[in-house]
């Protein structure tokens, strides 16, 4: 009899069981493992019978365990049944894994002595190296830095020998031979991994191909022999042909983060280190079946407790603050965490802290590789899951932000929910190592006064307690100022509410106007000096909603934005769902290219009365407000697209329709665009990311969606000039409207309004009040003859101070 644990293949189809198993063996070079086989009926046609699983289980068992692989449907039933069948106390593990790799993987790694749960483990996750190399979710790498300080550590490099490179049958071989020692064995790629040289599900999501670069790495007592034995293996090729040596690839080295300004202000004062995340869960044994019911409704509790904690912080705060904090929630509740984490203790007796840290790390592992504005909520699941798992632990999360001393917070990144939480009265500036202009984060920096820097390489480094002056305008950051520099700083810029009306000296008018999301942020708007709403964000009024919103539930919050604004232009926007902002009952989980794929206008393609409706309801709200409504619709790319939305408008009632301009696409086609719709808008944050096909949160491609890039100023004038030349009014909503100098830029270049979270409203006005026009089209001029971004601000700051007087 063999030892270790045993597999049962549970099929409809006994020569589909025999092929797959004859494939697995193929894979296994010693001692394979027991393999039973439950497949057919008795009579020898298609199905399964509990009674045959039971014996099947008994037969396999030699006292470590059995994991039992099923292809579909009954045979899902049968197996579960045949665990009420069995004569004996037998640990069993039924997998949801596909068939075939599934059974490949339990059998190799069954064959490599690893334990039950690492074998029912390993067939669960049989579909990483197919879904990998298609771009989807790939196995998470393995971290072996709690091996113990003590451990002997060694590692070493060669290259892909053979043909082939890792395809499954090396991968096994790797295997095999890294669970032949007590070392913990890794291996890794240039651009992937680590990961465990025990998986050959894991060592296949590599994609190593012949020539590429392979790292060994072990820790353990025998890890040099473990290196040695793997890189022979390797070197030898696993007995396929070998390609010649290559010349190695030189790989630049990665461009340092760019550092860049992102909220204004110059101040002084001691760094507060925010500490590192929340430590990965200890290895735990399986739960008992008998306790896995109870385990998993942990897990739904720790996320409902989350969830409900980010929606009462809500209800302290206004603005970006307070929606950021709503769709965090969201993303808190979403049963793509807590259901797959709960299924994960409930099918393989995974600890609750393990099966939530695996979960989101799958999750962010694919919002990662889609990029975009999904790559964006990255930081928002990984603080979702500390602060899950904290729960899981019965410890609050940590608190970094309290206290009465001043202080300037330094992180290597933040959760938009934690900046939404910070107090300026004691936080001076943020300095981050990650993060981009357009991040959330920054986003809320600039909406309550805090100056801060993204992109500040080793700022992690510096002790707690050490004096930096930072300036969030220009992106300069000095460890222990001198004197001199100390006095140079100024404080955070305070400005007053903005009277109106937004002109330049020569009485041109420019309505400045505030971007908001909710009632709240209408009043802090109208508190700041909005001269109207430029952007309202409908989807922040139907987050955490499964279902649809009534129209009369509809109606309700319009309204209460709408009646702020009496008798001045209110524009809102139609749902933006998808991509970062799903809807359940509207968008579609695991697209391939969210931020490509079906978002705005283009949900109405899948539900085109979820529109229908929402017009409705947005023209019945206005009625007995006074506000002169606006609608737009977003993420619309082509003529046909603004012709039919602005068709839907007018049906519903709606006097002024428009659109808003995110693609390069659109912006080409501005003047056709003109001659359809009442108005367009610029959402220069999406304009920016589509035009230089630049990930808007990479911070090492900051550079790139910096809103003073030549090629998007060009986009917007082309833009201006159609609307100039049609007498279609054009307004900005995106980030650079927020820019002062930029600000006087747009208005130069032909844009009629301009639209900003509501703090950033005083100061735009001031900007625009300080110039004339003509000065504005000088600066704009300037800006779009430059090639760079640099030369571009410089060029028009140089004609905007000299207007000024400086």
């Amino acid at each position: 009899m063999s030892n270790g644990v045993g597999i049962v293949a549970v099929s409809h189809s006994p020569a589909l069981a025999e092929a797959a198993v004859a494939l697995a063996m193929e894979m296994v070079y010693d001692a394979p493992p027991t393999v039973k086989l439950a497949a057919g009926t008795a009579d020898g046609g298609l199905g399964t019978d509990a009674s045959r699983v039971a014996q099947a289980i008994q037969e396999a068992d030699n006292g470590q365990g059995v994991v039992v692989i099923m292809d579909l449907g009954s045979a899902i039933l049968s197996a579960e049944m045949a665990l009420e069948f069995l004569e004996s106390d037998i640990d069993v593990r039924l997998v949801g894994a596909p068939f075939v790799e599934g059974l490949l993987a339990a059998v190799v790694r069954a064959a490599g002595g690893a334990t039950l749960d690492e074998v029912a483990r390993e067939a669960s996750l049989a579909l990483g190296a197919k879904t990998s190399h298609l771009g989807e979710s790939p196995v998470e790498p393995v971290d072996n830095t709690d091996a113990g300080a003590s451990a002997t550590e060694e590692s070493a490099s060669t290259h892909i020998r053979n043909v082939g490179g890792l395809h499954a049958r090396p991968a096994a071989q790797i295997a095999a031979t890294a669970s032949g020692f007590t070392a913990n064995a890794t291996l890794a790629t240039a651009v992937r991994g680590p990961v465990d040289a025990r998986s050959p599900i894991a060592l296949a999501t590599l994609n190593a191909r012949p020539g590429d670069s392979v790292t060994v790495a072990a820790t353990g007592d025998d890890a040099a022999d473990a290196v040695a034995a793997l890189i022979a293996q390797i070197d030898q090729g696993f007995g396929e042909d070998l390609v010649a040596p290559a010349e190695p690839v030189r790989v630049a080295p990665r461009p340092a983060p760019m550092r860049l300004g992102v909220s204004p202000g110059r101040v002084v004062g001691r760094v507060r280190q925010t500490g590192a995340r929340v430590a990965p869960p200890e290895p735990r044994g399986s739960i008992a079946p008998a306790d896995r019911a109870d385990a998993a409704s942990r897990v739904d509790e720790a996320c409902a407790h989350v969830a409900q904690d980010y929606r009462d912080r809500a209800q302290a705060l206004v603005g970006e603050r307070a929606a950021v904090m709503v769709s965090t929630a969201a993303v808190a509740a979403d049963p793509a965490i807590s259901g797959a984490a709960s299924r994960l203790v409930t099918d393989s007796g995974v600890d609750p802290e393990q099966a939530v840290w695996d979960t989101v790390g799958q999750i962010s592992a694919a919002y990662r590789d889609a990029g975009g504005v999904l790559a964006e909520r990255v930081t928002d699941l990984l603080d979702v899951r500390d602060r899950v798992v904290l729960r899981l632990r019965g410890q609050a999360a940590p608190d970094f932000i309290g206290g009465t001393e001043p202080f300037v917070l330094v992180a290597e990144d933040l959760a938009p929910a934690d900046t939404a939480g910070l107090d300026p009265a004691t936080c001076l500036a943020i300095i981050t190592e990650l993060g981009a202009p357009t991040s959330h984060s920054a986003i809320i920096a600039r909406e309550i006064g805090i100056p801060a820097v993204v992109g500040m390489t080793g700022a992690t480094d510096w002790a707690d307690g050490t004096e930096v002056l930072v300036d969030g305008s220009t992106g300069e950051v000095i460890v222990n100022p001198s004197d001199s520099e100390r006095a140079s700083a100024l404080g955070r810029v305070e400005w007053e509410r903005f009277a109106g009306p937004g002109q330049t000296t020569d009485e041109h008018k420019v309505l400045i106007s505030a971007n908001v999301g909710s009632a709240r942020d209408a009043m802090a708007g109208v508190e700041w000096g909005a001269e109207g709403v430029g952007l309202f964000r409908t989807e922040f009024c139907f987050l955490e909603r499964s279902e649809e919103p009534t129209i009369e539930e509809q109606i309700a919050k319009y309204r209460a934005v709408l009646s702020e604004y009496p008798n001045q232009r209110v524009v809102v926007r139609t749902l933006d769902a998808g991509s970062d902002k799903p809807l359940p009952f509207l968008t579609s989980p695991g697209e391939a290219n969210p931020a490509l794929g079906v978002r705005g206008f283009r949900t109405a393609r899948r539900d085109h009365d979820v529109l229908t409706r929402q017009l409705e309801a947005i023209a019945a709200a206005a009625e007995g407000t006074n506000a002169d409504l606006w609608v737009m619709a977003p993420m619309i790319a082509t003529v046909e697209e603004a012709q039919e939305f602005v068709g839907l408008a007018r049906a519903a009632g709606i006097e002024r329709a428009g659109i808003m301009v995110e693609t390069p696409s659109a912006a080409l086609m501005a003047e056709e665009l003109c001659d359809v719709v009442d108005f367009i808008s610029i959402g220069t944050n999406d304009l920016a990311q589509y035009t230089m096909a630049a990930d808007r949160m990479a911070t090492e491609l900051a550079d790139l969606t910096d809103a003073w890039q030549p090629a998007l100023l060009r986009s917007i004038a082309l833009v201006a000039a159609a609307g100039k030349k049609t007498g279609t009014p054009v307004g900005v909503c995106g980030e650079a409207a927020a820019n002062p100098e930029l600000a006087a830029v747009l208005v130069g270049m032909g844009v009629t309004s301009l639209s900003m979270s509501p703090r950033a409203i005083p100061p735009v006005g001031a900007s625009i009040a300080s110039v004339t026009m003509a000065d504005c089209r000088m600066a704009a001029d300037a800006a779009l003859s430059s090639p760079s971004v640099s030369q571009a601000r410089s060029a028009a700051k140089l004609v905007l101070t000299e207007a000024q007087g400086g």
